[in-house]
């Protein structure tokens, strides 16, 4: 392994500082063969690990399930030592989106021959510290080709992303910015790259998690921020697609871009006046959990 002093585009293996082109995995992965694995994204700035909490218990909660052995040295101060490692010196006051991967080790084929774990932390820069507003174009289409299925595995982050694959080469064939998937219940469920919030008037709708969503960490954060305000009721509810041509507003959510204001959908534009107040709640919200 080359080890190597880059503040960037370095990864973490197992608690070694290795070159991300180095030749640290093999063709007997389980990531690889099976997508036995998980990730977790987040960010990094000022060498404060924003929503660490929720995301190190996401990441926990998720290797219960698939039945991964967290090893005991998986305390929160180990993790986010391990991930500080990749931002030394003055790179700790720069802003990195990291993103953890842990995967069950090798041996077995679908029944693997043990439930020990391995790790890998890599992180790439940021250019702002806080969550902007992209109000770029963002067009969106309805991905109808495959659908999740409502049950705890689609809430995870696994490395099973092949309908996020293929949801995006199809948008990227039809001059989309990206879509909306569905559920087996024909419901609106999620984006490509994160949860999904519909506004309408004063009441912000989003999926409930048993509808086959992500269990996101900003997802999470958003809907703790309306509990305790008094401008928006927000509802946890099936979406349907008639619902989004109804809409005042769309977005998206997820931890590295924050919100991501859908601009159009088929034939109805949507606005960002609910967006823009929530998430300067949320950069409130970054800054002092």
């Amino acid at each position: 392994m080359a080890l190597i002093s880059r503040p960037f585009f370095m990864v973490n293996y197992n608690g070694q500082i290795v070159d991300d082109k180095a030749l640290y995995l093999n063709v007997n992965n389980r990531g690889l063969l099976y997508g036995d694995a998980l990730f977790e994204t987040l960010r990094v700035v000022n060498g404060k690990l924003i929503f660490w909490e929720d995301h190190y218990l996401s990441l926990m909660s998720a290797m219960r399930i698939l039945r991964m052995e967290i090893p005991m040295s998986f305390t929160m101060e180990f993790l986010e030592e391990q991930i500080l490692m990749l931002l030394p010196g003055e790179q700790k006051n720069q802003s990195a989106a990291i993103r953890i991967t842990v995967f069950r080790n090798n041996g077995g084929s679908y029944t693997p021959e043990t439930n020990d774990v391995s790790y890998i932390i890599s992180s790439d820069p940021l250019t702002n510290p806080y969550y902007i507003l992209n109000e770029e174009s963002y067009e969106v289409e309805l991905f109808k080709d495959f659908t999740l299925s409502k049950n705890m595995l689609s809430n995870l982050k696994t490395n099973n992303r092949i309908l996020n694959v293929v949801g995006s080469i199809y948008a990227k064939e039809n001059g989309y910015q990206s879509c909306l998937m569905l559920n087996d219940s024909k419901s609106v469920t999620e984006g490509l790259d994160g949860n999904i919030f519909l506004v309408k008037d004063n009441v912000i709708q989003t999926p409930p998690i048993g509808d086959g969503c992500i269990k996101g960490v900003i997802r999470k954060k958003i809907l703790d921020i309306l509990c305790n305000v008094d401008t928006y009721e927000c509802l946890e509810k099936s979406i349907s697609p008639f619902e989004l041509q109804q809409a005042d507003e769309l977005f998206i959510t997820n931890s590295i871009n924050g919100i991501q204001p859908i601009s159009k959908y088929r034939k109805k534009t949507f606005g960002t006046t609910v967006a823009m107040d929530i998430l300067g709640k949320l950069n409130a919200a970054a800054r002092f959990n």
